[in-house]
């Protein structure tokens, strides 16, 4: 167990499973504490050498905090924030319960007419937004301008969206 005082006299501290005041307290300890402390370093290797990455290079979700699945992932386009599936079907089912109009789970506005959304998403792009181009370059494809979708997948590879990467490859 952790102590955060000298396990010869109670004082101050050198290992991270016990603590020592002085080299003395150390020395004359040192034999009881030696396997112990062994066992700690390999366990704090094997912390530091398996530890899984905090989040994606997708970052986290804007809502729920969690790093974003590789898959799939919703860009609210009013504020441009990324959410995962997760949470956006929470946030329509929650919508659905209460009969709500549909709105942002961020900026709490309302959601978009197809009008707006062409406007919001050529304003994204403008900014140079990678899964707003991807986006873009999902949507020429779909209509058969597989120059114009190469393109867009292209600079948004570039900008760093590996779903961009995966439509170039596909």
């Amino acid at each position: 167990a952790d102590t955060l005082s000298c396990a010869s006299c109670g004082i101050a501290q050198v290992c991270d499973l016990v603590k020592y005041c002085s080299d003395a307290c150390l020395k004359e300890h040192i034999s009881q504490h030696k396997e112990a402390c062994k066992k700690r370093a390999a366990e704090l290797h094997d912390e530091l050498l398996f530890k899984q990455p905090e989040s994606s290079n997708l970052g986290d979700c804007a809502i729920c905090c969690l790093p974003m699945p590789l898959d799939s992932n919703i860009m609210l386009i009013c504020c441009g924030k990324v959410i995962c599936n997760g949470c956006n079907h929470a946030k329509k089912m929650s919508e659905e319960e209460a009969s709500l109009d549909p709105s942002c789970p961020i900026c709490q506005e309302p959601a978009p007419t197809t009008k707006d959304l062409e406007k919001f998403m050529m304003k994204r792009i403008k900014m140079n937004d990678p899964i707003a181009i991807r986006h873009e370059g999902i949507e020429q494809s779909r209509k058969g301008d597989y120059q114009s979708a190469f393109k867009n997948f292209t600079k948004a590879a570039e900008l760093g969206n590996l779903d961009a990467h995966y439509q170039l490859a596909a």
